[in-house]
């Protein structure tokens, strides 16, 4: 046999090893065994929860595509115009009808309580400028030739006018009738008080006389004429003469 080949000495000795290494192994705790598969299922496992928590944090940050309200269009209320027959109102007999405006044109006169009623009626614009409290006078009467008498052109004739002192001043020296707009052929030399018989107290009525010219061209012709202090300063009503003139 092969045992009985090897010497007893050698036989102790790979006994004696084979005891030792024995003993030296006894309460070792073995080495694991790894499993490939269990490392394998760890490492997707792993790499899918990585991939899901990406996806979870694009889906937050991605805009909603919600969309947006859709705009319900509002119903108006209509209405219609009555119906009526030819001829008749539109609002007769229709209830909410709109009334009828009437306008007021005559004005309200009546005063009210703790107020001035204002000045209805203005002057025309020709209204002659008065004077003041010591220059004034107002228009009585023409004496001579009426408003519209008619003359042949070139004839002379003279114009009277009665007028009153209605200021408180005197008319004396200097004082004048002056012509002041209207038809030049008709401006007098002016009629100018310079004597103390011709002086115009205070009230008193005066007749004032100019000598005129009809003129050439058949026509109708006025002019105005006003008082004038010494100084220059016109006064009074404006008195004024008017004729036509005729072949």
């Amino acid at each position: 046999m092969l045992v009985r080949k090897f010497p007893r000495r050698t036989l102790l000795i790979l006994l004696i090893i084979t005891l030792t290494l024995a003993a030296c192994n006894v309460g070792a705790t073995p080495a694991p065994t790894v499993d490939v598969n269990a490392i394998n299922t760890a490492a997707v496992a792993t790499a899918m929860g990585q991939i899901s928590a990406q996806l979870t944090q694009t889906a937050l940050a991605a805009p909603t595509n919600t969309p947006p309200p859709t705009a319900t269009a509002l119903s108006l209320a209509t209405s219609a115009l009555p119906t009526t027959a030819a001829g008749a109102s539109p609002t007769a007999g229709v209830s909410g009808a709109l009334p009828t405006l009437s306008f007021n044109t005559t004005p309200n006169t009546t005063p009210v309580t703790g107020l001035t009623p204002l000045v209805t009626s203005v002057a025309p614009v020709n209204t002659p400028v008065q004077g003041d409290t010591c220059h004034n006078n107002v228009f009585v009467a023409d004496v001579t030739v009426p408003d519209d008498t008619v003359f042949k052109p070139g004839v002379d004739f003279e114009k009277t006018w009665r007028i009153q002192n209605t200021g408180s001043c005197v008319w004396d020296d200097g004082y004048q009738l002056v012509f002041v707009s209207g038809d030049r052929d008709l401006d007098p030399a002016n009629y100018v008080i310079d004597e103390t018989s011709e002086f115009v107290d205070s009230g008193e009525t005066v007749d004032i006389t100019v000598e005129l010219t009809a003129p050439n061209k058949e026509a109708t012709y006025t002019a105005n004429y006003r008082m004038q202090t010494d100084t220059g300063v016109f006064f009074g009503e404006t008195i004024y003469v008017r004729i036509q003139v005729k072949k």
